[in-house]
C-alpha cells in the first residue's frame, strides 16, 4: 500500500493512546496500551512491513472525503460513487462508553451505506511492537484473532474473513440503510473473539462518545472568531493527555520527517515541560482546568522526584519515567524512505534552561486562572529558583534542542529571567516564602545581560544566541512573555528582521516562518526543513501586541488555509505546502490557541474604540 501524505489523516483516541486513519480508509498508525508504546499499525513508517487496517470502497477510483461528527473527535470517512454514498465511523469509547463496553479498549469502525449500494474490501495486518513481533492468526465464525506471547488482538466482524497469511480478508457489498460494525480490541489470555458487536450496542456506544465530546467542548468559554479552528485545535489536546498521570505527549506519532529523506526524524510521544506547559496556558485560557489540575499534579510529582542539585529534564514519559533511551529501528525504511527510524528520545539527558521559565509561568498563570497552588508545590518551585540563580549563567541546547556543542541561547536567558519573574510575583501573590532579594537581583542581571550580549547592533535585532548572527525565531516570544514591550524598538526592529525573506538574510516565506537559517546555524544536522508553524503562530501573537493587527489577521487566515482538510497541522509545513514532521503537533494547536484569542481581543478592543 503507497504512502498516503502526512497530512491526509485524521485521529481519534480515548486520552489513552490514539489512531491515524487515512482518507483511505486505512489505519496507518495505533499504538498499544498506550500514546508511547509499541505500533500494531505503523505503516506511516513502512508501507509494506508496519502493518495497516484499511477498510475501502471497490473500486479504489471512487472519490474520498473526510470529516469529523461536528464538535468530536469521531471521524466519518466517506466514499462517493455514481452507484452510493458509502461511510466509514471510527471512534475509541470514552467517558461512560468506554466503562460500559463490552470489548477491552476497543477501535470500532462502522461501516454505513446512506444511498444506492457499495462494495467494500478489507485487510487488517497487525506487525506487532515495530514489526519486530511475529504473530499467528487464528479466524473465528465472528472475527479473527492475531496472537503474540505479549500482546494479542481480536478482530469482530458482521461478516466472514479468509485468512491470508498472517493478514485476514474480506469483500462485501452493502445497500442502502445496511450497517457492518467491525470491533479491534485486546484480547485477555486464552480468550477468542466468540461473538460480534449488536447493532444497539454498537449504536449506544456511538451516542455516549458523541455525547462526551460535546459535553467536555462545552466547557469552552472562547466565543469570538474562528471558533470552528479553536475547537478543534482544543480537541486534539484534548487527545494528547494521558488521562491516567495527568501527562501530555508533543505529539502521538514518531519519525515522521521534518524533511522528506532526511534525519530530522524524532519521537514525540512523550511528555516535554515546555510544550506540555504551553498547552496548559492554552487550555485554561478558553475554560478548560481539569487538564490543568491533573497536568499540575504530574508536575509535582516530578519536582519531587530530584535529587538535590539535579536539573529538571526537558521531557519524561507519561507514566513519569525519567529514562527515555533512543534507538534506531533499522529494519524500517522510514516515512517515504526517511531514515533513520527513531523511538525513544535522547533529549531527555539534555541540559535546558527555558523549561524553568515555561514551568514556573504556567505555575502563575494556573494560580490565576484555575486554582491556587498548594504550599507542597511552592516548596519545589522555589527550590527550582533558588538552583536557577547558581545555574542560569550555563550555556545548554536551548528550547529547540539542538544536537551541537552549548551555546548560550537568548531565549534561554530570557525564560531564566521568566522563571524569576513569575516566581517573584507568586510569591507577592500569595505571600509565600522566597530569596526576595537574591530573585530580583538575578532577575535584573540576566535582563542587562540578554540586552547587552543579545542583542546585534549591526542586524539590528535580537539574535540566536550571544554575540551571533543568526535570527531566530524563538525570539518572538519575548513580548508574548513580557520581557519586552511588543512595540519596543528593539524588538520592532526583530520583527522586521524576521519578517525579511531567506535570500535577505530574514526567516519569512510567503506567510510563513522558520526557525533558523538550517545552513548557518550549528544544530548538529545538515538537512534543510520546513517551516515551523509553531514560529507562525508566534509572529501573528506578536504583530497582534505590536497594534499592527490587519497584518497580524492576513497572517493567521493565511495560515489557517494550511490545515488539513480536517483542520489539523502537523509540525511543520513544506515547500509545496504539505504537512511535515509529527502529526498533528500539539505546539502548532496551542500556538493557534493563543494567537486567536489575542488576535480577536484586540479586534474587538479596536471595534469598540471606533
Amino acid at each position: 500500500m503507497a504512502y498516503q501524505p502526512i497530512g491526509y489523516h485524521g485521529i481519534i483516541g480515548n486520552m489513552r493512546t490514539t489512531a491515524l486513519i487515512g482518507m483511505n480508509g486505512s489505519i496507518d498508525w495505533f499504538c498499544y496500551p498506550h500514546h508511547d508504546s509499541p505500533s500494531v499499525f505503523g505503516s506511516l513508517l513502512d508501507d509494506e512491513k508496519g502493518g495497516y487496517f484499511q477498510i475501502t470502497a471497490v473500486p479504489d477510483s471512487v472519490k474520498h472525503d473526510q470529516r469529523y461528527w461536528p464538535d468530536t473527535n469521531v471521524l466519518v470517512t466517506r466514499f462517493l460513487s455514481p452507484d452510493g454514498l458509502g461511510e466509514i465511523v471510527d471512534w475509541m469509547p470514552v467517558g461512560a462508553a468506554a466503562e460500559q463496553a463490552s470489548f477491552r479498549s476497543p477501535i470500532i469502525r462502522q461501516v454505513n451505506v446512506r444511498r444506492g449500494s457499495m462494495r467494500f474490501r478489507l485487510h487488517c495486518q497487525p506487525a506487532f511492537n515495530y514489526a519486530r513481533d511475529e504473530h499467528e492468526t487464528q479466524v473465528y465464525e465472528y472475527g479473527a484473532a492475531f496472537r503474540t506471547p505479549a500482546l494479542s488482538f481480536g478482530l469482530v466482524a458482521e461478516i466472514p474473513l479468509r485468512q491470508a497469511g498472517s493478514a485476514v480478508e474480506a469483500e462485501f457489498t452493502l445497500s442502502e440503510g445496511e450497517t457492518a460494525a467491525f470491533v479491534l480490541y485486546e484480547l485477555e489470555p486464552g480468550e477468542n473473539p466468540a461473538r460480534k458487536l449488536s447493532g444497539d450496542e454498537a449504536q449506544r456506544l456511538f451516542e455516549e462518545t458523541v455525547d462526551f465530546w460535546h459535553r467536555w467542548l462545552s466547557q469552552c468559554t472562547y466565543t469570538g472568531r474562528w471558533r470552528s479552528d479553536i475547537y478543534r485545535s482544543a480537541l486534539v489536546l484534548k487527545l494528547l493527555t494521558f488521562e491516567p498521570t495527568g501527562a501530555i505527549v508533543a505529539a502521538p506519532t514518531c519519525s515522521l520527517p521534518e524533511y522528506i529523506g532526511g534525519s530530522r526524524n524524532w519521537d514525540y510521544r512523550y511528555t516535554w515541560l515546555r510544550d506540555a506547559a504551553f498547552t496548559v496556558y492554552a487550555l485554561m485560557r478558553i475554560g478548560f482546568t481539569g487538564e490543568a489540575n491533573a497536568f499540575m499534579d504530574w508536575l509535582n510529582a516530578r519536582c519531587h522526584e530530584l535529587d538535590d542539585g539535579a536539573p529538571l529534564q526537558p521531557l519524561y514519559g507519561i507514566d513519569g519515567r525519567h529514562e527515555l533511551p533512543e534507538e534506531i529501528l533499522d529494519h524500517l525504511e522510514g516515512y517515504r524512505g526517511s531514515r533513520p527510524v527513531r523511538i525513544g528520545n535522547d533529549a531527555y539527558q539534555q541540559f535546558q534552561l527555558d523549561i524553568y521559565g515555561e514551568v514556573m509561568d504556567a505555575a502563575y498563570l494556573y494560580n490565576k486562572y484555575a486554582q491556587l497552588i498548594s504550599y507542597d508545590l511552592w516548596q519545589e518551585l522555589r527550590r527550582l529558583n533558588d538552583w536557577l540563580c547558581d545555574n542560569w549563567q550555563r550555556g545548554d541546547v536551548g528550547i529547540w534542542e539542538v544536537r551541537s556543542p552549548d551555546q548560550h541561547f537568548v531565549t534561554s536567558k530570557v525564560m531564566c529571567w521568566v522563571a524569576l519573574d513569575r516566581g517573584l510575583r507568586l510569591a507577592n501573590k500569595r505571600a509565600f516564602p522566597a530569596d526576595r532579594v537574591r530573585w530580583n537581583a538575578t532577575r535584573d542581571q540576566i535582563y542587562e545581560e540578554v540586552m547587552q550580549r543579545g542583542w546585534n547592533e549591526e542586524h539590528q535585532a535580537f539574535m540566536q544566541a550571544y554575540d551571533s548572527e543568526i535570527l531566530d525565531a524563538a525570539n518572538l516570544i519575548l513580548p508574548l512573555v513580557f520581557f519586552v514591550s511588543a512595540t519596543d524598538p528593539m524588538m520592532l526592529k526583530t520583527l522586521e528582521a524576521t519578517m525579511r525573506s531567506p535570500e535577505q538574510d530574514g526567516l519569512m516565506a510567503g506567510s510563513m516562518v522558520y526557525r533558523y537559517d538550517t545552513k548557518r546555524a550549528e544544530d548538529g544536522l545538515s538537512e534543510p526543513e520546513g517551516t515551523f508553524n509553531l514560529c507562525t503562530f508566534w509572529l501573528v501573537e506578536a504583530l497582534t501586541r505590536a497594534g499592527q493587527v490587519d497584518r497580524a489577521r492576513l497572517i493567521f487566515e493565511d495560515m489557517l488555509g494550511y490545515a488539513n482538510h480536517l483542520g489539523l497541522y502537523a509540525e511543520e509545513t513544506g515547500l509545496s505546502g504539505e504537512a511535515l514532521g509529527n502529526f498533528p503537533q500539539g505546539l502548532t494547536h496551542l500556538s493557534l490557541i493563543s494567537a486567536a484569542f489575542n488576535l480577536n481581543r484586540a479586534l474587538e478592543e479596536r471595534g469598540r474604540a471606533v
